[in-house]
C-alpha cells in the first residue's frame, strides 16, 4: 500500500481521537467536578448535537471514498490492458461491448468515442471529451459533500459560539450579581462547539484535499490513455501506423 493512501486514514483517524479527547473532558483543575461524555454534550446544546451528526456523516462519506475511489475501481490496469489489446487488433466491438459492461472512468469516456467512430475521429473526440466531462463532475459532485461539511462544521461551531456569548450576557443582565456559576452554562456552550466544530472541519479538510487530488490524477491518466486509443483514428495516424 502507497503511503499516500494513509493519508484518509490518518486524518479520520485523527477526527475520532480529537473527539474522543474533546467528549471524554478532564476533570476539573479543582478535582472536584468530572465532566462526562453526556455532560459535554448537554453543555454543546443543540448545535453540539447537530455538529456530532456532521462528524458521524463525515466519517461515513470518508470511508466510502476510501472504498470507492480507488484506481482499481476506476482505471483498473486489466481493463486497460484488455483495452489496449483489443484496439491493436482492430476488435472496435468487442472493446465496444467491454466498455458498456464496466463503470470505471477509461470506460465511460473510450465507449461513447467508438460509438462514434462511423462520423469520423473530430465526433469520436467530442464524444470522449464530453463524456470525461460529465464522469469528472460527477466524482466531483461526489466528493464536494465532505468539502460541505468541512465548511458547515465550523460555521456551526461560531454559531454555538456566539449563541453561548448571549446566554451568557443575558444571565449577567438580569442577574448583576451573578457568580461563575450561573455564567458557566453558556461559556461551556460557546467553547464547546467551538472546539467540537474544528475537530470535525479540520479533518474533513484533509481527506476532501486528498480525494480532489486523486479525482484530479486519474482523470488526467485516464483521459491520456483514452486520447492515445482514440487518436489512431486521426486522419493520416492509421495510414502512419
Amino acid at each position: 500500500m502507497k503511503k499516500i493512501t494513509l493519508i484518509p486514514l490518518m486524518a479520520v483517524g485523527m477526527m475520532c481521537a480529537c473527539t474522543a479527547f474533546v467528549y471524554a473532558g478532564e476533570a476539573a483543575d479543582t478535582g472536584t467536578v468530572e465532566m462526562t461524555l453526556f455532560d459535554l454534550i448537554v453543555a454543546a446544546g443543540l448545535i453540539g448535537l447537530v455538529i456530532i451528526l456532521l462528524s458521524i456523516a463525515g466519517l461515513a462519506l470518508a470511508i466510502e471514498h476510501f472504498v470507492t475511489i480507488r484506481r482499481d475501481k476506476l482505471l483498473p490496469a486489466d481493463f486497460v490492458l484488455e483495452l489496449e489489446d483489443l484496439f491493436d487488433q482492430e476488435e472496435y466491438d468487442e472493446a465496444s461491448r467491454i466498455c458498456e459492461g464496466e463503470e470505471n472512468f477509461l470506460a465511460l469516456m473510450v465507449g461513447p468515442a467508438i460509438a462514434k467512430m462511423d462520423h469520423g475521429y473530430e465526433a469520436m473526440l467530442e464524444a470522449m471529451n464530453e463524456a470525461g466531462e460529465e464522469s469528472s463532475l460527477s466524482l466531483h459532485h461526489k466528493i464536494s459533500y465532505v468539502a460541505l461539511i468541512a465548511n458547515i462544521a465550523p460555521m456551526l461551531g461560531l454559531l454555538g459560539t456566539v449563541w453561548g456569548m448571549v446566554q451568557t450576557f443575558l444571565v449577567f443582565a438580569s442577574k448583576p450579581g451573578a457568580t461563575a456559576t450561573d455564567l458557566a452554562p453558556g461559556i461551556s456552550q460557546a467553547l464547546m462547539t467551538t472546539v467540537m466544530g474544528l475537530v470535525v472541519a479540520i479533518p474533513m479538510m484533509i481527506v476532501f484535499q486528498f480525494f480532489r487530488n486523486r479525482v484530479l490524477r486519474l482523470v488526467l491518466e485516464s483521459s491520456n490513455i483514452a486520447a492515445d486509443l482514440i487518436r489512431r483514428f486521426k486522419p493520416g495516424q492509421r495510414a502512419a501506423g
